[in-house]
């Protein structure tokens, strides 16, 4: 079934998915989440792809959040099943056995942020715009937003970024540790390949243990997380 809302192609050991919804913006309507969680489940099927980059380059957006034009017509009922529905595709992002890296080519807002969150790994472009304006808007984000970005950005900066609904720049991303890196934007999608591509040359088996790895540290005990990856690295290096 042919996609609607996104681009998909592989090149050179890297899947790449591109939001484009036609327009100016890429909105997360419940279309565009259906076809991320059938995107991401081929990407991770197909042997030919080692990383998954999500981004809306070439255009204006990443991703601007949920469609208001479909949120305004929910009854409590659908907000916990949209709720619900986006959830499960971060969580189908942050436990995909490939490293997944976000390519912030420009506007990521409030929805657009939780998406970029679940990356491993996001590279943000100069001309990023990044923020959560639920507060402004009279919303407050239902996948998991609050929880999530404390554990990126700490408490303060999290405060800072859902209570004033203010846009930041890319400068100011990194600074709290929102982005991992930044490029200039004539350069961006050529930089971003090349960092890829560089991860994609690894073999799949360890970036797939060191990623799981990273992701339970915060939520297990030293003691426990050491014997995790003993275990690990004995099974790895013993092939």
């Amino acid at each position: 079934m042919p996609f609607k809302k996104l681009l998909i192609e592989i090149t050179n050991r890297v899947g790449y998915i591109r939001l484009d919804a036609g327009s100016r913006f890429n909105k997360l309507s419940i279309t565009t989440i259906r076809e991320l969680k059938r995107a991401f489940t081929q990407l991770e099927e197909d042997v030919s792809a080692n990383v998954i980059v999500l981004s809306g380059y070439p255009g204006e957006s990443f991703a601007v959040g949920a469609d208001i034009g479909q949120m305004v017509h929910f009854e409590p009922r659908d907000a916990f099943h949209f709720a619900e529905l986006g959830q499960s595709l971060f969580d189908q992002i942050e436990s995909c056995p490939k490293p997944v890296i976000g390519a912030l080519n420009g506007i990521t807002m409030g929805g657009g942020c939780d998406l970029a969150m679940s990356c491993d790994i996001r590279i943000a472009s100069e001309f990023l715009r990044i923020g959560h304006s639920g507060a402004k808007l009279g919303i407050i984000t239902g996948f998991c937003g609050t929880h999530k970005l404390p554990r990126i950005v700490g408490k303060n900066f999290a405060r800072e970024i859902f209570m004033t609904s203010e846009i930041f720049g890319a400068a100011e991303a990194l600074h709290m540790g929102l982005v991992d890196r930044i490029y200039p934007d004539n350069q961006f999608w050529q930089y971003v390949s090349r960092y890829a591509e560089r991860i994609a040359s690894h073999p799949l088996n360890v970036l797939s243990a060191a990623k799981r790895l990273i992701n339970t540290a915060e939520d297990t005990d030293l003691r426990t997380g050491c014997l995790l990856e003993r275990e690990t690295a004995t099974h790895i290096n013993a092939l």
